[in-house]
């Protein structure tokens, strides 16, 4: 019993608390990596790393020296392979880091005093409401592109660009059956209130669980919010319903309320600025704490 405590001991004491914060942000690294990939194909492909990782060191341990040298390899060739294949998941994943906004860092909120408010492009959204609602009624298909933190400007390369002013007229004008760009995708830029491209060509989703009444229109909508975290409105062409694709998922039959109400809850934004009185008392009181 004395020997476990001394060996606890003297294991303890070698931890030290870089090694605690070094575990800490490699654990919340790995978290966030699997709980980004959850759900999506990424996460098959993880697991087939990791039993193909387990029967590397496995043939380690047994000298299994052949075996050992050619999962070693498949390792390598196969990481160049999956950087390839999932090319999208690797986009949301960075997309979703690059998107962190500094401001609502809670250890930054401690240190750093903010001032927040509330900002709504209300008569961006009144326009595609309105827009959506007439091609419902016409069921005239169209996908909405509207830009948010992931810049798309690889998304607008591939259309007509426009750079014109929004308005319900010209997006149902966009859509009208038979014209040149009814088929491809029109993307708002919110920075600076503009259509910036139509008949924009967008990916689609490999997911398999789609219903089979979603054609290729749900689809590229659904694929574009898996790789990026734009909010894409669809209005089917079949049925004249409207929805939205937001990070992977679809909601359905909206009316003009509900549509409204996702497009204000998605869309608003916080937009915030330093606080020098905030910044000045922290400095007070760091201080008075050295003071005492």
């Amino acid at each position: 019993m004395m020997d476990l405590l001394t060996v606890s001991k003297e294991l303890f004491s070698m931890i030290s608390i870089q090694n605690i914060i070094d575990i800490a942000i490699v654990a919340y690294i790995a978290y966030k990596i699997i709980y980004w990939v959850s759900g999506t194909q990424a996460a098959q492909a993880a697991k087939g790393i990791l039993l193909i990782l387990l029967l590397t060191q496995l043939s380690d341990w047994l000298g299994f020296i052949t075996l050992s040298y050619i999962l070693k390899n498949l390792l390598t060739v196969g990481l160049i392979v999956l950087v390839v294949v999932f090319q999208p998941e690797l986009r949301r994943v960075l997309s979703k880091i690059g998107s962190t906004s500094f401001s609502e860092n809670k250890i930054v909120k401690k240190i750093i005093s903010f001032t927040s408010k509330d900002v709504t492009p209300n008569k961006i959204i009144d326009e595609i409401v309105e827009a959506s609602v007439e091609m419902a009624k016409n069921k005239i298909g169209a996908l909405i592109v509207v830009e948010r933190q992931s810049n798309l400007e690889d998304i607008i390369s591939t259309g007509v660009k426009m750079e014109a002013d929004i308005s319900s007229e010209l997006l149902t004008n966009i859509f009208v059956p038979y014209t040149p760009l009814h088929d491809g995708a029109a993307v708002i830029r919110l920075e600076n209130s503009k259509i910036m491209a139509a008949g924009c060509l967008l990916p689609l989703t490999q997911a398999k669980n789609l219903r089979k009444e979603l054609g290729t229109r749900h689809r590229a909508g659904i694929g574009m919010s898996e790789v990026s975290d734009a909010l894409i409105v669809i209005i089917s062409e079949e049925t004249g319903t409207i929805s939205i694709a937001e990070k992977g998922s679809l909601s359905r039959f909206l009316n003009a309320a509900s549509l409204k109400e996702l497009l204000v809850e998605g869309l608003t934004r916080k937009e915030s600025t330093i606080n020098s009185e905030g910044l000045w008392r922290f400095n007070l009181n760091d201080k008075e704490q050295k003071e005492k």
